[in-house]
């Protein structure tokens, strides 16, 4: 068993305004998932994209709204978000605190924002 504090875990940052924690993956032992959480900070957003594969999402702080190809879908702390296949989306922070959220992808998803 592994037990880690997100906190203790080096921060990426793809680009500015974003960071990027992978919290549980490959490195530790992983065989399918990858755990990572996300900070963004206010007015912040991910790139709007696809992928051929299925993440899940929960906000844990903050609040801030997923667009799809419907529009924006406010979110806030305790809500969870599927993310089919190919299904195009991306997250922006629309509060005035950072929005931080945890991203479960398959191990090939790891490559991606």
């Amino acid at each position: 068993m592994l037990v880690r504090n997100c906190t203790d875990v080096d921060v990426i940052v793809p680009y500015a305004g974003l960071q990027k924690r992978v919290v549980i993956g490959p490195k530790q032992g992983a065989p399918t998932f990858v755990m990572r959480i996300f900070d963004l900070r206010p007015g912040v957003s991910t790139p709007y994209h696809s992928h051929d594969w299925e993440h899940e999402v929960f906000v844990v702080s903050g609040s801030g709204v997923v667009n799809d190809e419907k529009g924006e879908t406010p979110l806030e702390a305790t809500d969870a978000v599927l993310v089919a296949p190919l299904e195009m989306h991306s997250f922006k922070n629309t509060g005035q605190a950072t929005f931080r959220f945890m991203c479960l992808v398959p191990l090939r998803g790891e490559d991606t924002p």
